[in-house]
């Protein structure tokens, strides 16, 4: 079954960067191309939102909210998917998920996407 690990989160001041990756295994032979994979963040009280998704080779959307800051990205051979965050706001402060599903195209949507990881935190603080 498909496993996903979060990394790189952790404490940056507004207007700063930070880079999120997304691993994915535990699949023999896995090929990411198979597979859309996207970013969620969740803040304190407010509802899971959709940040960005890579639809395997399709196509790629962003919230309204990141676009033009954030960037989804893909490396194919090392199973990975990154989410680099420029001019981060107070507002960007979440817990991060990535997720995936078996298909390739993107909506921004979590209830098409089957399989989550555990989640990283992402803190935007003076």
């Amino acid at each position: 079954q498909l496993q996903l690990v979060e990394s790189g989160g952790g404490l940056v001041q507004p207007g700063g960067s930070l880079r999120l990756s997304c691993a994915a295994s535990g699949v023999s032979g896995l090929t990411l191309d198979d597979y859309a994979i996207a970013w969620f963040r969740q803040a304190p009280g407010k509802a899971r939102e959709g940040v960005a998704c890579n639809g395997g080779g399709i196509g790629i959307s962003y919230a309204d909210s990141v676009k033009g800051r954030f960037t989804i990205s893909r490396d194919n051979a090392k199973n990975k998917v990154y989410r680099q965050m420029n001019s981060l706001k107070t507002e960007d402060e979440a817990v991060d998920y990535c997720a995936a599903r078996d298909y390739r195209g993107c909506i921004l949507s979590s209830e098409i996407f089957n399989c989550w990881g555990q989640g990283t935190q992402v803190t935007v603080s003076s």
